[in-house]
């Protein structure tokens, strides 16, 4: 099991290289896409394949799909075939249609920044210096959620800090209403932190699933629900998030699969649902 989800944090986290392609205009078999999300029809509260043939295919893995937050930029990345290193792609949404966005070779740091924002301004930070933080996500205010996992055995925990008069506080281990089972990680926090999204494992499973947890009127994080089997199935769903218009929300659907020579590989594509699903599963005061 271990090296399973080492091979899926493989798969899925390396970025080694970016993928540049001149716009529409010198493309032309690059299809018009009219919409903010690609000219394709919105889901509603099935979640379906995102843009199948423009991100999600059957021949690569592709990653879950990050929009910048003015919605004019969105990336993903790719590998397996002839994307031998996972691949960054870049769209931009300009004069009312999206274009593949080509990228200078001086700006590929500036980019895998700008869509993937590293530990290490976090981690310049007083508080979280000596914490082995992986990965995390920050409301408007502020407030970084954040979670520490050992890959060993699938044990860690989220916690958060508040930015309080310009600076951070001790951080805080959340309570176990929001860290139960295995392998938690992914936090989403709602923009308001009126919710927060993360995936993780039941102590009896070996996939994971995907969990919300509701800020109650006290200021405490209501008990984990889990998303339900519209969205978790016996595959790996990770990575949830919603876009910046707060319309969808998007997560990682994937599995690991084995090649006749006993070698492994993982496959999977982003997906997309309306985000009121939000709302289904929100408690009734």
């Amino acid at each position: 099991m271990k090296t399973t989800k080492l091979l899926i944090l493989t798969s899925i986290l390396s970025l080694n290289t970016v993928f540049a392609q001149e716009s529409k205009e010198n493309d032309p078999d690059f299809p018009v896409l009219e919409n903010r999300y690609l000219g394709q029809k919105p889901p509603g509260l099935i979640p379906e394949l995102f843009a199948p043939g423009i991100v999600s295919t059957e021949e690569y893995l592709e990653t879950v799909v990050t929009f910048l937050p003015d919605m004019k930029e969105l990336s993903f990345t790719r590998s397996g075939g002839k994307y031998k290193e996972s691949t960054l792609f870049v769209m931009q949404y300009k004069n009312a249609q999206w274009s593949r966005k080509s990228i200078p070779s001086t700006d590929i740091d500036k980019y895998k920044e700008r869509f993937n924002p590293s530990l290490s301004e976090m981690k310049s930070l007083e508080p979280f210096k000596d914490i082995p933080i992986v990965g995390f996500s920050v409301s408007s205010k502020g407030t970084y959620y954040f979670y520490i996992l050992n890959f060993e055995d699938g044990s860690g925990h989220m916690s958060y800090s508040r930015l309080i008069n310009g600076k951070y506080e001790t951080p805080q281990k959340m309570s176990k209403a929001v860290n139960r089972g295995k392998y938690i990680a992914h936090p989403f926090i709602a923009p308001d932190e009126s919710y927060l999204l993360w995936d993780a494992e039941k102590e009896d499973e070996d996939t994971p699933d995907i969990y919300i947890s509701f800020r109650q009127k006290d200021g405490s994080w209501g008990t984990a629900i889990n998303m339900g089997d519209k969205i978790n199935t016996a595959l790996y769903e990770q990575r949830v998030r919603v876009t910046p218009d707060g319309k969808y929300l998007f997560f990682w659907k994937g599995d690991v699969k084995a090649r006749e020579d006993g070698s492994r590989y993982v496959v999977g594509s982003p997906y997309w649902v309306d985000a009121k699903i939000i709302e289904t599963l929100r408690p009734k005061q």
